[in-house]
């Protein structure tokens, strides 16, 4: 079966991805393949169908990006808050 804790990591990935890091982290539980990330905004994508529990103690994470899409986003957001900052 699918281990309590890990689904509790899952959950707060989720819950992250639509709060906080809303627009850095993404959230898919879909199948993906690297081709599916091409131009995505975000930095990260995490992959909660390719992630698993190992044991209790040990979880394996997936998250994909697109290397050059993703940092540009974040260079963009980092000029227009540096722009506002006085």
């Amino acid at each position: 079966g699918i281990n309590a804790e890990y689904m509790g990591i899952d959950e707060a990935l989720k819950e992250a991805s639509e709060g906080p890091l809303k627009g850095i982290l993404g959230f898919s539980n879909e199948e993906l393949v690297s081709t599916d990330l091409i131009g995505v905004r975000e930095s990260s994508i995490y992959d909660s169908k390719a992630s698993i529990a190992l044991n209790d103690n040990f979880f394996k994470l997936i998250s994909w990006y697109d290397n050059e899409f993703g940092y540009s986003c974040r260079v963009v957001d980092l000029i227009l808050y540096t722009s506002k900052i006085q």
